[in-house]
């Protein structure tokens, strides 16, 4: 098995880097087996959370009050992972935001990774689900609080230990791999956009809790089609007014 990594989580609003936002990160820097280093911190989406969010991870709005953004702390965030390999369960999801906030700041993050979810998937077919929290529970290991970042880390390092102890000659447990994401740098919210939403919400009376002005052209887009999705289109001669 690879001994010295970093493992992995994060909390997000949604599954989608281009749209949705980092609000936790858990790392643990494993060196020869062994937890040395623990990173963990609320991260501040500037959007409220829905309550999806909040009853699958326990984090609320009131708790991400005063929490740094991310553009305040990728700098430390890089620096915690320097050249170690990442590790956790479905590691490509939680790579791809990290690299996307790196990209923002026009900073480079190629990295290698090892992937507890396919290791799980491929060496155990007989175990019903691969989820990290039900393999937690049929392998007895003690999970900490599921769905926040730094337990979830901890719990994917513990698998991954246990499949190696399993699994002594699988060739797998040995290997990092190419992580591969393609993602764009954020663009600002355009002035057509803004103009649109703004129209938008004062004819359809709706309220949102984020800045208009500090939005990116994909959450304007994402915005005005879940407006007109909800509420319906405005008529074009009072938009045009």
């Amino acid at each position: 098995m690879i001994n010295t990594y970093i493992a992995l989580d994060l909390e997000t609003t949604g599954v989608n880097p281009a749209n949705d936002k980092i609000i936790e990160i858990g790392m643990a820097k494993v060196e020869e087996g062994k937890i040395t280093a623990k990173y963990q911190k609320l991260i501040q989406p500037q959007r409220r959370l829905d309550n999806r969010i909040v009853q699958l991870t326990g984090i609320t709005n009131e708790m991400l009050q005063g929490a740094p953004v991310i553009e305040e702390v990728i700098d430390e965030i890089l620096d915690f992972i320097g050249d170690a390999p990442l590790l956790g369960h479905n590691i490509i999801f939680d790579y791809s935001f990290l690299k996307k906030a790196a990209l923002n700041q026009s900073k480079s993050f190629e990295k290698d990774g090892i992937d507890t979810l396919k290791l799980a998937r491929r060496l155990l077919p007989e175990v019903e689900h691969k989820n990290l929290e039900y393999l937690c529970e049929y392998f007895e290991i003690d999970a900490g609080s599921s769905h926040r970042a730094y337990d979830d880390a901890v719990s994917a390092m513990k698998l991954y230990q246990l499949l190696a102890d399993r699994f002594p000659q699988e060739q797998g447990l040995n290997q990092v791999q190419a992580l591969n994401y393609s993602v764009k740098k954020d663009t600002p919210i355009t002035l057509a956009q803004k103009r649109y939403l703004t129209a938008l919400m004062q004819y359809h009376k709706v309220e949102l809790e984020e800045e208009i002005d500090g939005m990116t052209k994909s959450r304007a887009s994402q915005l005005i089609d879940g407006i007109i999705s909800e509420y319906g289109k405005m008529p074009y001669q009072r938009y045009r007014r």
